[in-house]
């Protein structure tokens, strides 16, 4: 500190001059003041009592604390955007002052929020949605309810009990308690979110994700349940008013993205935003197979408006040829990433008629040369695949997951044929419940599929199956074929089968050999998936889908 006071300091602005003698002497004062200050702050800082005995003590801990609540608030936000969301929590603890500071619009200018849909977390999303809700420049949250229901399926699952009739009429109807439960919860949650940002003006990204699935049947929600928590339709009503408001009264709005939320958009939200808005947004994502009929969120001629979208993402029912056309328009900017989402309920409500053809996939790439496409395919037949697998799509990254249906091998067979030069992900999930009966992709056992697949597709950087039998001489081989490049190799233990020649060898394990030649072909440590409940691929394929959509969009 006195090293501090003797350095010699700079001549005062107008020292010279008579005129500048009021000056100077306002600039010394101003100049002592801060200096003892400071010498205070750091004495408080210190907490070194001294010689004065218990007084001087309570003094320099109340020396301490004022001189934290002193800070200039610039300077505690300066402070705070250097430290995590954790580590600014415990800091905002010390006083007051430093709590006010904490929710300063600049430190929070994006929130990405992951809820569980349970009562309890209801006061904690109002009191933060209260305080960055009217600022926050981009907010992304995701609603989870599958906790809630591990009890068991839906009505007409079944259940666990089989105690005769009364017994299904007492689980059916606790699980009915617990849907409504969850539904209520929902309602609630989605409408705390959108009251909170009805007036943000400052919005520039929105994403919504409910994971919903867990209270459909067949895919469609129930409408009973949804009855008997909203009978007359008032609070569904009042989300849909408040989605469209949201969108009226945004300004820099260039990113929205809705997946899998319970009716909150119709096909008339779009139509809320303006034109300017609409002429500058990027990114369009709209996915919800809850949409009865023929109804869709977005038609061609809304699709004009937006003439500077860089990715969208939609229901492949809906992306019809007409959209193609809008796409390909002088007027319009490239389109960088097409996510489609292929699900049996929409195929079953909606038709493929519409959909492009392999003529308006070469005129979309030729308008965009740098497009890639992202296709996940839900429990679709191979027939339908057939017609959706034009040989023009740029597709780089496909997802099938089934429950019924299953893929066959003259499917992977066709995308290794096709999409060679583009294809970077490949997932493929079965969710069988007999685990002994896995299908066999290879029809001929000296040409599978999966082998040809990841010796075509040279760009290739991540495999995941499970449900499908994998011979382990395949596994090797394709570890061998892609080698490094193949950055994520996820196959179930389950889904493995050894030849009967490997596990006769009595001087060799077959398992431990198969990790050290798979892991000789990749470069790095393999093992195989042990517990596929760790797979969120497999567990949650909406939410992995969503997430992988989003940074599908990002990555541009």
């Amino acid at each position: 500190m006195l090293l501090f006071l003797s350095v010699p300091q700079p001549r005062p602005p107008g020292a010279r001059t008579r005129a500048g003698a009021a000056r100077v002497a306002r600039w010394r004062r101003l100049r002592l003041q801060q200096l003892r200050r400071l010498r205070g702050l750091l004495r408080g800082l210190r907490g070194r009592p001294g010689a004065g005995g218990r007084r001087r003590g309570r003094m320099a801990l109340c020396g301490q604390a004022a001189g934290a609540a002193s800070l200039p608030s610039e300077l505690i936000v300066h402070i705070f955007s250097f430290l995590p969301a954790p580590d600014r929590l415990r800091a905002s603890a010390s006083c007051s002052h430093w709590r006010e500071c904490l929710f300063y619009p600049a430190l929070w200018p994006q929130l990405r929020i992951c809820l569980r849909v349970s009562p309890a977390e209801q006061p904690r999303l109002e009191f933060l949605m209260r305080k960055c809700g009217w600022f926050v420049r981009e907010l992304r949250v995701e609603f989870a309810a599958e906790n809630y229901l591990s009890g068991g399926g839906g009505p007409g699952d079944g259940g666990a009990a089989d105690v005769g009739t009364g017994g299904d009429e007492v689980e059916a109807l606790q699980l009915s308690t617990r849907w409504l439960e969850v539904l209520r919860t929902y309602l609630e949650l989605v409408l705390c979110v959108l009251l909170s940002i009805r007036n943000n003006r400052n919005l520039q990204k929105f994403s919504l994700f409910g994971d919903i699935s867990v209270l459909q049947q067949q895919g469609s929600l129930s409408n009973t349940y949804l009855s008997k928590v909203d009978p007359d339709g008032k609070k569904i009503k009042q989300i849909q008013q408040l989605f469209e408001e949201i969108l009226s009264n945004s300004r820099q709005l260039k990113w929205l993205s809705c997946g899998f939320m319970l009716e909150i958009v119709t096909p008339t939200s779009l139509s809320s935003l303006s034109n300017s808005i609409a002429n500058t947004m990027e990114h369009l994502s709209l996915l919800d197979n809850n949409i009865p009929g023929n109804s869709t969120l977005v038609t061609a001629i809304e699709l004009e408006r937006f003439v500077s979208l860089r990715s969208l993402a939609l229901d492949f029912c809906d992306f019809t040829a007409e959209m193609a056309r809008v796409l390909t328009d002088s007027n319009h900017v490239p389109l960088q990433r097409l996510s489609l989402l292929v699900h049996n309920i929409s195929v079953i409500h909606k038709s493929l008629d519409n959909m492009p053809n392999d003529e308006h996939w070469k005129a979309l790439s030729r308008k965009s040369t740098g497009l890639r496409v992202y296709i996940m395919a839900f429990d679709i037949k191979s027939d339908d695949m057939l017609k959706i697998l034009k040989p023009s799509i740029p597709l780089e990254r496909i997802h099938f997951d089934s429950y019924i249906t299953c893929v066959s091998g003259a499917i992977v067979d066709l995308i290794s044929r096709q999409y060679d030069k583009f294809l970077t992900h490949f997932i493929l999930m079965n969710d069988v419940i007999d685990t002994s009966g896995f299908p066999d992709l290879s029809d001929n056992r000296n040409e599978d599929p999966l082998v040809l697949l990841a010796w075509r597709c040279t760009k290739l950087t991540l495999l995941a199956i499970h449900g499908y039998k994998v011979w382990a001489h395949n596994l090797i081989a394709i570890a061998r074929l892609r080698g490094s490049d193949l950055k994520v190799l996820e196959v179930t233990e389950e889904s493995i089968d050894f030849d009967q020649g490997e596990l006769a060898d009595q001087d060799v394990d077959p398992v431990y050999n198969l990790i050290e030649q798979v892991s000789m072909g990749l470069g790095q440590p393999w093992h195989a998936v042990m517990d596929i409940e760790s797979l969120s691929v497999f567990t949650e394929p909406n939410r992995h889908f969503y997430r992988e959509m989003q940074s599908f969009s990002e990555d541009i």
